[in-house]
């Protein structure tokens, strides 16, 4: 069988694969659950409290990436065996939770079940992030991050609507069960797939580690964080950090907010929220796969951002200042719909940005540390939503997210990408003289 290094088609499959476990796993915790517990009468506090709780561990990605840099078991791939490591703690960590007693009643334990779940689902975002911008080539990574983006966004909205079906129909263990069984079968994607041609299926397999994955692997944290350094020293790196941070932060922002706000101030029930925000999901998750990637490779990553952030800002202001229409659930289900495939196209935008702009010889550190500050802009951004509604109405609180985009939205216009790929090259041509220089010397 090919390998994902030689095989355009099983580079996109298990991609796919992978992104979609990880929506299944999101859609659970950051949408059903949160939902669940407003129809529980649960405070928006406490709501936020538990977001905040899942979405920590994450922020620990940058501890985790450099270990993957700097260790591996490179017959089997630089991050293959990382992956495997975590989609198995994933699903014995979902089992834990499944059988978590009374969770209503014990939010602190939630919370730490929650925590522990998302612990060890950061392992296999982590090496599923290096290894694609290892192996993807540059003029396939935004048709790429269409199909991973819209494939999280459609496993979310089949989380959504499963687990809530679940959740009512049946309990919270069951619930949880079941999304431990599906990524338990999503794990043989990357346990039959090879990184590349001529490396072990498993340790016992034949095989063997590749030349080219030892020169890329580094041996020392020092070489680690000295290349971090480099790369992060270059302006573009940290522009582009920032805008991560406060655009990751205000979606994040906006999408624990829905469900507190149709089930608390519009009287839905977490039913009602799951059918329409599923099906909401599930339009912006196909459009991404269909035409997001193609649209940022034809008109440009930087242009197309604009428009993203923009729309957004505009029809989130719509929304906030028309709260007459609000009685109408059309009204809002359009919003869901307009903000999802918004949402998602600015996730597929931004996350090739990063690809592009990424060192390959600290990519899973690099690209971490973005997802680490996105991660981090997440959880200050929820932890926003219990101040602001308790000072203001739920009309400011709505438009708060368009004054955070705006933000970000003027960071982008003074990034450069260009400037940021040339910068990467000279740091790639100044290491390779240094290891030509030591190699005279020895």
């Amino acid at each position: 069988m090919k390998s994902l290094s030689n095989s355009t088609f099983l580079r996109y499959f298990a991609f796919v694969a992978l992104y979609f476990a990880q929506g299944l796993l999101y859609g659970m915790l950051l949408l059903s659950i949160p939902a669940w517990l407003a129809m529980n009468d649960k405070t928006p506090g406490e709501i936020a409290g538990f977001a905040v709780a899942v979405g920590l561990p994450p922020s620990f990605k940058f501890i985790l990436a450099p270990l993957m840099d700097c260790y591996t078991y490179l017959p089997m791939g630089r991050k293959r065996p990382w992956i495997l490591l975590g989609q198995l703690c994933l699903v014995l960590s979902c089992i834990y939770m499944a059988f978590m007693p009374d969770p209503l009643n014990n939010l602190n334990q939630l919370m730490i079940a929650g925590f522990v779940v998302t612990f060890f689902a950061s392992f296999q975002d982590v090496a599923t992030d290096g290894m694609a911008v290892d192996i993807i080539p540059i003029h396939q990574q935004a048709k790429a991050n269409g199909l991973m983006w819209g494939s999280l966004i459609i496993a979310m909205s089949a989380s959504l609507a499963g687990g809530t079906w679940l959740i009512n129909k049946y309990n919270f263990s069951t619930a949880m069960l079941m999304l431990a069984v599906v990524i338990g079968i999503i794990m043989l994607v990357p346990l039959l797939l090879r990184e590349r041609q001529g490396e072990k299926i498993l340790p016992w397999t034949a095989g063997t580690a590749l030349p080219e994955t030892k020169q890329l692997q580094l041996t020392d944290w020092h070489s680690i964080f000295k290349s971090l350094y480099s790369v992060f020293s270059l302006r573009n790196s940290l522009l582009l950090a920032m805008l991560i941070f406060i655009s990751q932060g205000a979606f994040n922002y906006m999408e624990t907010l829905l469900p507190i706000f149709t089930v608390k101030e519009l009287g839905w029930t977490n039913a009602n929220y799951a059918q329409y925000y599923s099906t909401a999901s599930l339009v912006g998750g196909i459009s991404g796969m269909i035409i997001g990637g193609i649209m940022v490779d034809k008109f440009g990553k930087k242009k197309m951002m604009n428009i993203y952030f923009f729309s957004s800002i505009f029809f989130t202001t719509v929304l906030a200042f028309s709260k007459a229409y609000w009685s109408d659930r059309n009204f809002i289900y359009a919003f869901m719909m307009v903000y999802n495939v918004l949402y998602t196209f600015s996730c597929i935008g931004i996350f090739a940005i990063a690809m592009q702009c990424c060192w390959k010889k600290v990519s899973a550190s690099q690209f971490t540390l973005y997802m680490t500050l996105a991660n981090l802009g997440r959880m200050a951004f929820i932890a926003l939503i219990g101040p602001i509604k308790a000072n203001f109405s739920w009309q400011i609180t709505l438009f708060a997210f368009a004054i955070m985009l705006e933000i970000a939205w003027v960071l982008l216009q003074f990034l450069n990408i260009d400037k940021q790929v040339a910068g990467v090259v000279a740091l790639e041509n100044e290491d390779m003289e240094r290891k030509l220089f030591e190699l005279a010397a020895n």
